[in-house]
């Protein structure tokens, strides 16, 4: 059984609120110089834990500098894939996992244990022929992966890696009435913003035979970026009613996912 409540407001308070100054130091940490050090992946126990998806990154290095080379695929990691498990565990009654998340490639055959997975950086994803074949069949298996953080020009490279998964089916824009949208919180507008190019979100899927009343299989988040409100929501860097608004799109599609 899995708990629905229309109230989100305070949801952030979950994870607590800090000072302003701090997600500027937290987005430092493995942008300048500092390596990125990736937690190990636990075994599947039954319980909802983050799954992110990992891919070779573009052959250019970060912003120049001392910095270190922009890897695409794991911004915002591991803060937003911590904190988003801790918001599930509040307000639903799904078995979660909190204290780690994991990190998968599309052709391991250890995904499939995990129904929903987070895609980050589209625009530089360039899977290969195996991961190709690995995210199919992984989304005709019940997955169900969120794409996130990406915008402007990024939008072509994406739909022609899609094309190499699925040739037959087409991005469909999603709107309110979607089922996705009345999974758990009942999401009325849609007018959302990416959080610093200030760009108009746009929302679409990908369903399963192209049928919009049949499963949606992925959900796309275009001039958005949830989990980057997701990563610093303990420090009162986004304003709450924004970050709550992020937190209700991923809390609605996990519950999508999980009862499709």
């Amino acid at each position: 059984m899995i708990s629905r409540r229309r109230a989100v407001a305070g949801v952030v308070a979950v994870v607590g609120l800090a000072s302003l100054g701090a997600p500027l130091l937290g987005w430092a940490q493995g942008r300048f110089g500092e390596p990125v050090s990736y937690a190990p992946n636990v075994p599947y126990d039954g319980r909802y834990t983050y799954a992110r998806i990992r891919y070779e990154p573009p052959e250019f290095g970060g912003f120049g500098g001392g910095f270190r080379r922009d890897v695409k695929w794991d911004h915002d990691y591991p803060r937003s894939d911590h904190h988003f498990p801790k918001i599930i565990q509040e307000i639903t009654t799904v078995n979660t996992r909190t204290e780690s998340s994991n990190i998968f490639t599309l052709d391991d055959p250890e995904l499939m244990k995990f129904p929903v997975a987070y895609l980050c950086e589209a625009g530089f994803w360039r899977p290969t022929d195996a991961e190709v074949v690995g995210m199919r069949n992984y989304l005709l298996k019940g997955g169900f992966i969120i794409f996130d953080d990406f915008a402007r020009n990024d939008w072509g490279n994406f739909v022609q890696q899609m094309r190499r998964v699925f040739p037959d089916l087409q991005p469909m824009r999603l709107t309110p009435e979607d089922k996705v949208f009345d999974a758990f919180f009942r999401i009325t507008s849609l007018d959302y913003v990416h959080p610093y190019y200030g760009a108009p979100s746009e929302f679409w899927g990908f369903y399963e035979n192209n049928d919009r009343n049949g499963r949606l299989m992925a959900a796309v988040n275009y001039n958005n970026d949830i989990s980057e409100y997701w990563e610093f929501s303990d420090e009162g860097f986004y304003p709450i009613k924004e970050t709550n608004e992020a937190y209700k799109l991923g809390v609605n599609y996990l519950i999508y996912a999980l009862t499709r």
